[in-house]
């Protein structure tokens, strides 16, 4: 016999940590960085038949301080990437960072001087989803995945330690250019 057998019905047991996260994850306000053709399958996402105002993100914000989720939907080019910064910057917190497509993630097929080889040497980027361009629903996919990784987010001191402890596994994890894929 439990606590929650005692308890009359309709009463819902939780911690602020979870209902401060599922808040966070349905009440995403994405602000658009649409770079190349993956922003056409991004604004295809927002359209009614993928239709992400389930998710409550139906408007995307033209302003980076009514944000707090940036899509970066193709490749970034060196003089771009300031801009990226600046408005990644002017983000309130707390903020995530999606990177959409293969050049988003990597550079993709444009490995020369005039292209940024990844979001993720100018912003830390939470989620990463490949594909040339990616579907919309593997958008979707991304979405559902960072709203389980923003409920499962702490909060206070407890956000400090997680924040410890990855940054820890982070500086013990092998470097990727180490890795070795299927091509040995």
């Amino acid at each position: 016999m439990g606590i929650e057998e005692a308890l009359p019905e309709g009463v819902i047991l939780t911690t602020v940590e979870k209902a401060a996260g599922l808040a966070r994850s349905h009440s995403l306000w994405p602000a658009t960085f649409g770079l190349a053709c993956c922003s056409i399958e991004m604004m295809s996402t927002g359209a009614g038949r993928f239709d992400l105002a389930r998710f409550g993100m139906e408007v995307f914000r033209p302003s980076p301080r009514q944000a707090d989720l940036m899509i970066v939907a193709g490749r970034l080019s060196q003089k771009m990437a300031p801009v990226l910064r600046q408005i990644y910057d002017q983000m309130p917190n707390p903020k995530w960072v999606l990177a959409m497509g293969v050049c988003a993630s990597s550079g993709g097929m444009f490995n020369n001087y005039a292209i940024v080889q990844g979001v993720d040497h100018i912003v830390p980027v939470d989620i990463y989803l490949p594909g040339c361009p990616p579907r919309p629903e593997m958008l979707l996919d991304a979405i559902i995945k960072l709203h389980e990784q923003i409920q499962e987010t702490k909060l206070g001191a407890h956000r400090d330690k997680q924040i410890t402890e990855l940054e820890a596994a982070a500086l013990v994890a092998e470097p990727t250019s180490a890795m070795k894929g299927l091509l040995r």
